[in-house]
């Protein structure tokens, strides 16, 4: 993309000798090639360095050479005076901050009619005024007033200081950039003044997050100054009077400064309470200076390349604490009051009722906070912000208002299904398949209940289709978010096969058939959802089978194969001593015997015997009998011996113990599964409704909250709160006086300065006031 520096046509003044040229001409041919994007991509190079600058090879341009007459006049000129100003030596002043260094520049560059951006003083777009604020000393570097002057005077200040690098990896940044990351608002504010561009984007990959050392921070200089806490600098970017940075700006994925924060801020407010507590107050801070500046705009409205506001992107990242100050934010100054997601309705004592805005928050919303954290299997935290307010309180009243009763009769219609599931299991007919139709009222039946359970289980196959691809589950989060939905489509799976193979006439349909009727009836534990006990119940029980149940059974079947085939390899099949009688078929277990066929023992000899025999040493179960006949008797003891110590002793042993600890483990935390595994299925049920029920049952009330931008009605939330450590605090928020309500339904807990009530509530806070200092007093004296 070509700058606007760039445009039209313009000629740049060489002054370089023919030694320099040549040594530079074997790289021309590389520089062709790379301008034209045939060559290979740059190399990574230092942002900035004290040590030798790695600077770039001067790619091909139409300049003109100042000293195309000196070969004419016979003069010789194959080494730099001491007049000359290079790149190099450009770079080395504005390192050291030396100005002495830079005597005669303003003259060297008007008489050789060279600019100070021109490309031959860039390396990879890096200016000599980057590299004097790269290098600052106290907050200082003198050199930079003086390119900057110098710059002024050459008329090439704008392209100057709004040169930003070229290399891949940092590409984009700008002086500006620079001087806000060494925090230094002096140098800011000089930039601005002089044209720097406020909205500039540095979207090289080191701005980008990706693995490995990076800093992302939303690529604008205003998000820049937000993300390290320069609260001076973003106070000037938004409000001087050259250029305004503006706030609703997005980079290049669609992130506002605001999603820039989110980016940036803790996972955790316990671990990194710093980070919070400045990310809080920077966020409430643009809020309010774009509210001042622009009180129409809604900057939390805005959403990002992937439909995300920064609501919506803390939950997705599992940000709790930004998360739970965005949901919670309350203002009680009238002229930032719609700024609020929480609004205090009364408070009595230690019970506080607060209006939540429900707005991107209720599922009844497309892409919504619930929704995001419901279905968010790998989203940290997520268990703790949906216990918060107003999440929990939603969930529960969703669940008391149509969830519970819609998950009941689910109940009931499965429990219909899975008896005449059974029923025609049970009933099964005997002869040539696929039966033909019986004429008579139990023939009609018969059919009926293979209608209703061929629906049924085409139901849950397409169903559990739909919430695969909506959940995208992963074997790591089955353990939290449950596997009963992925049950359920294998037992549309098992039902699907065994109808094939009916149909085709196959009598295997009987083994899926068994299969799909013993995981139906596994599936009723779906239903202990509703219940909390039967759920917590359910989840130690899921928890059990995916974790210490399925990692004994990994370790135990390579006990019981491998034990199996050494015992099979050991023992051979004597020879029978009775000749007369033909040669048995060996290991022949079952089946009629044919005329002279012996009837034989099952041995050890068989892989299928042996392996059933010690699954039942391992059950305490074995049978130590077999022919002793063999050889090697003392081996087979010796293995069997130890196959008990390995699986009997140890193995179910350490399955008892881990089991032991999966509950001790699972009671802290079961209830919180619990409620994200119901919360789960309230979403599903919400989503089965039609529109008009949807409306219907839709939770929160509409309320006309009537800030500072007239009419704000809003869908809110009422939840009432109870904190014995926080009610004092709302002792000065509190106006008694029924003539101040704001609302005929809601009381005002905020107290204007030109309300006609100032005189009472005045009198009524002294005395309150004085109520307490002798309260305190007579605490002390005691």
């Amino acid at each position: 993309m070509m700058e606007k520096s760039e445009i039209g046509f313009s000629l740049e003044a060489d002054d370089r000798t023919e030694e320099e040229r040549a040594r530079q001409k074997a790289s021309k041919k590389g520089g062709v090639a790379s301008a034209l994007g045939l060559g290979k991509e740059a190399p990574k190079v230092p942002m900035d360095t004290d040590y030798q600058e790695e600077m770039e090879k001067p790619k091909p341009q139409i300049r003109f050479n100042l000293n195309f007459d000196k070969g004419i006049r016979g003069e010789q000129r194959n080494k730099k005076d001491s007049s000359t100003f290079t790149i190099d030596r450009l770079f080395e002043a504005a390192a050291s901050g030396d100005v002495g260094k830079l005597e005669n520049l303003h003259q060297y560059l008007r008489q050789n009619t060279k600019k100070l951006s021109d490309s031959l003083y860039r390396s990879y777009g890096k200016t000599a005024l980057m590299k004097a604020l790269l290098h600052l000393r106290n907050g200082k570097n003198e050199t930079v007033e003086l390119l900057i002057d110098i710059s002024e005077k050459m008329g090439d200040i704008k392209e100057f200081v709004n040169a930003a690098y070229t290399n891949n990896y940092y590409k984009g940044q700008t002086a500006l950039h620079v001087a806000i990351e060494r925090r230094n608002i002096s140098y800011v504010k000089l930039l601005v003044s002089k044209g720097a561009d406020v909205h500039a984007k540095a979207w090289g990959l080191f701005f980008q997050p990706h693995d490995g050392p990076n800093f992302y921070f939303g690529e604008l200089p205003l998000s820049l100054a937000a993300c390290t806490n320069q609260p001076a600098v973003v106070d000037f970017l938004m409000e001087n009077e050259y250029q305004r940075a503006d706030a609703k700006m997005t980079d290049s994925h669609g992130n506002t400064v605001l999603h820039a924060l989110v980016t940036v801020a803790a996972s955790s407010k316990d671990q990194d309470k710093d980070n919070t507590e400045f990310i809080t107050k920077m966020y409430d801070r643009i809020l309010k200076t774009s509210a001042k500046l622009h009180p129409n705009l809604k900057l939390e409205g805005i959403e990002n390349n992937k439909g995300l506001t920064p609501l919506k992107m803390a939950a997705k990242t599992g940000k709790i604490g930004l998360f739970t100050h965005i949901l919670k934010r309350e203002f009680h100054e009238s002229h930032t009051k719609h700024l609020s997601r929480k609004f205090t309705e009364w408070v009595y004592g230690p019970v506080q009722s607060s209006l939540y805005d429900l707005a991107s928050v209720d599922s009844y919303e497309d892409c919504s906070v619930v929704e995001i954290l419901v279905y968010g299997s790998d989203i940290p935290n997520r268990h703790a912000m949906l216990q918060m307010e107003p999440l929990s309180q939603l969930l529960e009243e969703k669940w008391n208002k149509f969830a519970g009763r819609m998950f009941f009769l689910n109940f009931l219609v499965y429990l219909v299904y899975l008896s005449i599931f059974t029923l025609v299991a049970y009933n099964k007919k005997v002869g040539q398949l696929p039966y033909p139709i019986e004429h008579t009222t139990k023939g009609y039946l018969y059919v009926s209940g293979q209608v209703v359970t061929a629906v049924a289980n085409c139901y849950f196959f397409f169903i559990g289709i739909l919430d695969m691809k909506r959940k995208r589950p992963k074997l790591q989060t089955l353990l939290i978010d449950g596997y009963y939905e992925f049950l359920f489509f294998v037992q549309g799976v098992l039902f699907l096969i065994t109808a094939v193979l009916y149909l085709c006439g196959k009598k295997q349909y009987l083994s899926f058939l068994v299969l799909c009727l013993a995981l139906s009836w596994v599936n009723m534990l779906y239903f202990s959802r509703g219940d909390r006990h039967m759920g917590i119940y359910s989840i130690m029980i899921q928890k059990m089978i995916l974790s210490d149940i399925l990692r004994f059974l990994l370790v135990y079947i390579v006990f019981l194969f491998g034990f199996s085939a050494a015992v099979v390899t050991l023992l051979i099949e004597p020879e029978v001593k009775n000749s007369t009688l033909s040669q048995p078929s060996k290991g022949r277990i079952f089946g009629p015997l044919d005329p002279g066929e012996e009837c034989v023992k099952p041995s050890f000899t068989s892989i299928s015997y042996t392996t059933l025999q010690l699954f039942k040493f391992t059950i305490g179960m074995g049978d130590m009998e077999f022919t002793q006949e063999h050889e090697n008797t003392e081996v087979f003891y010796l293995l069997l011996i130890g196959y008990i110590i390995l699986t009997y002793i140890l193995l179910l042993n350490m399955l008892i113990a881990l089991m032991n600890r999966t509950v001790e483990k699972t009671t802290e935390e079961s209830t919180s599964i619990w409620k994200l595994q119901r919360a789960i299925t309230i979403l599903e049920m919400e989503k089965r409704l039609s529109c008009c029920l949807r409306r219907r049952f839709r939770c929160g009330v509409e309320k006309n909250l009537r800030t500072a931008l007239g009419d704000d009605r809003r869908r809110c939330f009422r939840v009432e709160e109870v904190n014995w450590n926080k009610w004092n605090i709302n002792l000065g928020k509190i106006n008694e006086d029924p003539g101040s309500y704001l609302d005929q339904n809601m009381f005002s807990c905020c107290v204007f300065p030109h309300s006609s009530t100032g005189r009472s509530w005045r009198s009524w806070r002294r005395l309150t006031t004085q109520s307490t200092e002798m309260s305190l007093l007579n605490t002390t004296a005691v």
